[in-house]
């Protein structure tokens, strides 16, 4: 049996020790190949007070695969996706995370475009309440000769109190020249100034605030409807 990571694991500097020591040994990666000829879409709900869910995924040339995940654990969740990318293909993340109490929440990735023309996407939001942490620790690793490559990734996290924790660690590694690769990433509260212009237009100030975190993290999910259904109910728990 492998040993339990420590704080000194690069991918588990943030983690619950003390939850993940009750899970371990997790469950291996799930391995999940995906063709030109069938495009690959998952959708995954995190629930529950403690889960940890590890992907490894191989697009061959051309093949398109796309995840969407809301990570609403109410005291340790994990999600860890490892990806390679043949030429022109393309993945695209798109996830949600919130927690309050004293949550702790990541979602680890590591994108390898590993041959020429591939993209990939990466859209995280956090919304964080009480003590809870939420991380995300993202690497897109550029493997020499892989020109042509396009990955970004977009983060940002929303802290609804000053004792909640966000932790961020968008990465790249290039090794070629010929790419375009870029990363953002936010940390903040709640814009004062948009809270003030829809009170100002008859909004109660809970409904504004609601609407303005149900906006934030309609970025990610796109029109996936169930999970947005599923991160409006997390995001009622914790406001």
């Amino acid at each position: 049996m492998p040993a339990q990571p420590t704080p000194r694991d690069e991918a588990y500097r943030y983690s619950d020790h003390a939850a993940l020591a009750e899970l371990w040994p997790v469950a291996p990666a799930e391995q999940i190949e995906v063709t030109a000829a069938v495009p690959f879409a998952r959708s995954l709900i995190v629930d529950g007070a403690t889960a940890v869910h590890s992907f490894e995924i191989l697009l061959h040339e051309n093949a398109r695969a796309h995840v969407n995940l809301v990570n609403r654990a109410t005291r340790y969740g994990r999600i860890a996706i490892d990806v390679t990318l043949h030429e022109g293909a393309h993945f695209e993340l798109g996830a949600v995370q919130v927690g309050g109490g004293d949550t702790t929440l990541e979602i680890v990735t590591t994108i390898r475009h590993a041959h020429p023309n591939a993209s990939s996407r990466q859209t995280v939001r956090s919304v964080l309440a009480g003590h809870a942490t939420g991380s995300y620790l993202g690497k897109v690793a550029v493997s020499r000769g892989a020109d042509g490559t396009d990955g970004q990734q977009s983060v940002r996290a929303m802290l609804l109190d000053r004792t909640a924790t966000a932790n961020a660690k968008p990465e790249l590694e290039i090794y070629a020249d010929d790419v375009k690769c870029a990363h953002g990433c936010a940390i903040g509260e709640l814009d004062a100034n948009a809270l003030f212009y829809l009170n100002a237009r008859g909004i109660p100030p809970a409904e504004a605030k609601r609407l303005l975190l149900q906006a934030f993290v309609a970025e990610a999910l796109g029109e996936d409807q169930t999970l947005i259904d599923a991160a409006q109910a997390a995001l009622a728990a914790v406001t």
